[in-house]
């Protein structure tokens, strides 16, 4: 049970793997007002930025779960870095389904919705984990615009032009699901940038060092179209964010 190579080769130097920089990240957990001794679960928990720098700067301890035993190598190294092993852990295995052994004071799922076949479904998950009173961060796309044609559909990684929401549509969604809506950052295009350009650096140097690689003529095809679609389309009609929920 692991991540597809093509998935760790393309986010190999990555830290946080979506399109939210950490600036935004130490926004985040400034705005959620963590405190020591709080207790995070983070599904999908990719490299454990979250847990390790929220960890070090304030004070709280958690669990990430993810499948990608590579992510997990870097999130244990980086914690280690960080000096806040002892209040971290990383556990490998599907997040879909997954649920705290204690509830906890912060369920996340930070871009990974699809574990519960949706932000519903994830929600639902997300909340079997957490106490009384605490609170949920969901990471989702939304559409900037609506996207006028397939192609755009396409190149954004939509199956269909409903499988997101504009950003009022997400919000209401929250509240119809029992949920309000207490903090949320937003990416904007530099933090698109930085999370889907550094991919193609990732590419060209893996590439340079593995010509020979079966997954070669794939990464060559990928670098020479995804920058383009990156521009076009992607940067210009998908918005993503983190929203911050207590239940009502």
């Amino acid at each position: 049970m692991d991540l597809p190579r093509t998935f760790t080769i393309r986010e190999r130097d990555h830290r946080i793997h979506n399109p939210i920089d950490d600036v935004k990240l130490a926004t985040l957990g400034r705005a959620i007002r963590l405190r020591p001794g709080m207790t995070l679960l983070d599904l999908a928990c990719g490299s454990g930025e979250l847990l390790c720098t929220w960890s070090r700067d304030h004070g709280v301890a958690g669990t990430g779960v993810d499948i990608s035993t590579v992510f997990l190598a870097a999130a244990r190294s980086r914690a280690a870095e960080l000096g806040v092993a002892d209040r971290v852990r990383f556990t490998h295995g599907d997040a879909a389904g997954h649920v705290s052994d204690e509830p906890v004071d912060v369920a996340a799922c930070v871009g990974a919705t699809w574990i519960g076949g949706g932000v519903p479904g994830t929600i639902d998950l997300l909340s079997r984990s957490l106490r009384p009173g605490g609170m949920l961060l969901v990471g989702e796309p939304y559409w900037l615009l609506d996207p006028p044609d397939h192609a755009t559909v396409e190149a954004c990684d939509a199956i269909a032009a409903e499988s997101f929401r504009d950003l009022p549509g997400l919000i209401e969604l929250f509240g119809q699901l029992g949920w309000d809506l207490v903090e949320m950052v937003l990416a904007d295009g530099d933090s698109w940038d930085r999370y889907a350009a550094a991919q193609w650096l990732s590419v060209r140097t893996w590439l340079d060092a593995n010509p020979d690689d079966e997954l070669a003529e794939q990464f060559r095809a990928e670098l020479r179209d995804a920058p383009l679609r990156h521009v076009r389309y992607r940067r210009r009609y998908l918005g993503w964010g983190v929203f911050a929920l207590m239940r009502r």
